[in-house]
């Protein structure tokens, strides 16, 4: 069984002991964490499919920063260049239960 989940504007596709990295939330290490599920699909003999009916909980495992993306921006024959980097803030999020 599986689950289409929201967090952080974007979606992830996610079942039971996934590990996910979503962007940063208020929340501590250890703490649980209730998703909406935007779309459930399941079941081995017949699938089940049900919108918004359902949630998933995750537990939060860690929080980390992701790689490091640079942006550079330059205007050719005017002396104009600027690098900058960026680093987004992440959660580690285990999934615990779908439905």
């Amino acid at each position: 069984m599986f689950a289409v989940v929201e967090a952080g504007g974007k979606q992830y596709k996610v079942k039971e002991r996934d590990v996910i990295k979503v962007e940063l939330m208020n929340v501590g290490v250890g703490e649980q964490v209730m998703l909406d599920s935007l779309a459930t699909f399941g079941g081995e003999e017949s699938p089940v499919f049900q919108r918004k009916s359902s949630s998933v909980t995750a537990e939060v495992v860690s929080c980390c920063r992701g790689d490091k993306i640079v942006v550079f921006k330059k205007r050719r024959r005017k002396n104009y260049r600027r690098k900058i980097g960026h680093r987004q803030e992440l959660v580690v999020l285990r999934v615990l239960k779908v439905g």
